[in-house]
């Protein structure tokens, strides 16, 4: 079965994409630890991320720091965090998180937002790629 990720790539559900290429998604996550939590996927369905092959891995790193450093120039923060964990969903995915305390990175606390503060949010990362 697909997972939601691969349905997101399939445009069969919608996102908040920031960013893509050929072979990777950058999208808002719809229930972000801060304003700003982007999510960054391979095309690819892979469940783990050392499952990937090397090139695909370290063009992932690449795809996310280049989304990173257009979040950290779209929203205010101290810096851009990096986790990947990946329990919630079988599809390799990097949460990128502008972080202005350690507690923004614990996945505990979650912002809300309207769809339209995604959208606008969304525009004016891509707008610094």
């Amino acid at each position: 079965m697909s997972s939601i990720f691969t349905k997101i790539v399939n445009k069969e559900i919608p996102c908040y994409k920031v960013a893509e290429t050929a072979k990777f998604l950058a999208f808002l996550d719809v229930n972000p630890n801060t304003k700003g939590h982007t999510l960054c996927i391979p095309k690819q369905e892979v469940n783990k991320i050392f499952d990937l092959g090397s090139s695909t891995y370290l063009e992932l790193m690449d795809f996310s720091r280049t989304v990173a450093i257009a979040l950290e120039k779209a929203v205010e923060c101290k810096r851009v965090g990096m986790s990947v964990i990946g329990l919630e969903v079988p599809h390799v995915h990097v949460h990128l998180i502008p972080l202005n305390t350690m507690e923004d990175a614990q996945f505990i606390k979650k912002e809300t937002l309207l769809p339209e503060e995604f959208e606008v949010l969304a525009k004016k990362i891509a707008s610094f790629l």
